[in-house]
């Protein structure tokens, strides 16, 4: 089994101020999946990110913040505003991956997926399994879920991945970035930036940036924390740019790709 995020900024336009699809990023990633998937048999799950739909409505919410009762109908609205955003995206990537003969079936979290103080506590995952025993690709997404703690949150798609991962222990994790991997700053802002190989802890960053975009779910800090929490479990995964033609299929296939393997190890 292997289990694939593709980043939001690698399918839609994240500084957008409308929702935006890349159709044409996102119709070369569902040929190179599909490519893939021709080539040798898998399990796969899909996971992405929300984008231009998911986080610009998340932030205005202010989703995942602590509120006064007086506000309840209108945060419950505006989780509803949220979920129904990024169930559109989920609908174009699923439409473009049917389109290419791969068959995707989406599995919302806010579906069966519960938290507490923002962290994933409860979600059955017995569909997932039975879904990919016949030959069906989950996708799943970043999503707004109920918080036993703060009535509401955001899940990202690194802390699904996170989930996903230490229950299913799938053979592979990968990440698709808009950067082949990880630096120790962001190396669209700076020429100086060091690329890590291999990367094992959060000490060896001088800054918090690693993409262009730093959201509502933590950037790649965030991705980096799910991963390295995955690490100590024994579960490496590797972090590549989605945006090279051909990096999906080739590391979907065990090719040669540049990116940083998470890992505790040496």
């Amino acid at each position: 089994m292997i289990i694939l995020k593709i980043g939001g900024s690698i399918l839609t336009n994240k500084d957008s101020k409308t929702s935006e699809v890349d159709d044409i990023s996102l119709k070369r990633i569902a040929s190179e999946i599909k490519a893939s998937l021709d080539c040798s048999p898998k399990q796969l799950i899909i996971v992405h990110g929300a984008g231009s739909f998911g986080h610009p409505p998340a932030k205005k919410h202010k989703i995942g913040e602590k509120f006064d009762e007086s506000q309840y109908g209108e945060k419950r609205l505006g989780f509803c505003e949220i979920q129904n955003e990024v169930k559109k995206l989920n609908m174009f990537i699923c439409e473009a991956f049917i389109s290419e003969g791969i068959p995707a079936i989406a599995v919302p979290a806010s579906g069966f997926i519960t938290a507490t103080d923002k962290r994933i506590t409860s979600g059955n995952l017995d569909l997932f399994k039975k879904y990919l025993n016949k030959g069906f690709v989950p996708v799943i997404y970043g999503d707004v879920v109920l918080d036993d703690d703060l009535e509401f949150c955001v899940i990202s798609g690194d802390q699904l991945i996170q989930y996903l991962a230490k229950n299913l222990n799938p053979k592979k994790v990968i990440l698709g970035t808009d950067v082949d991997g990880v630096y120790n700053k962001n190396p669209k802002t700076h020429d100086d930036a060091i690329f890590y190989d291999k990367f094992t802890s959060l000490k060896d960053l001088d800054t918090l940036e690693g993409t262009t975009n730093v959201d509502v779910t933590g950037g790649m800090v965030g991705k980096i924390k799910e991963l390295l929490y995955l690490a100590d479990l024994g579960i490496e995964s590797k972090i590549i740019n989605a945006e090279v033609e051909d990096n999906i299929f080739k590391v979907l296939e065990n090719e040669e790709v540049k990116g940083t393997i998470i890992s505790r190890g040496n």
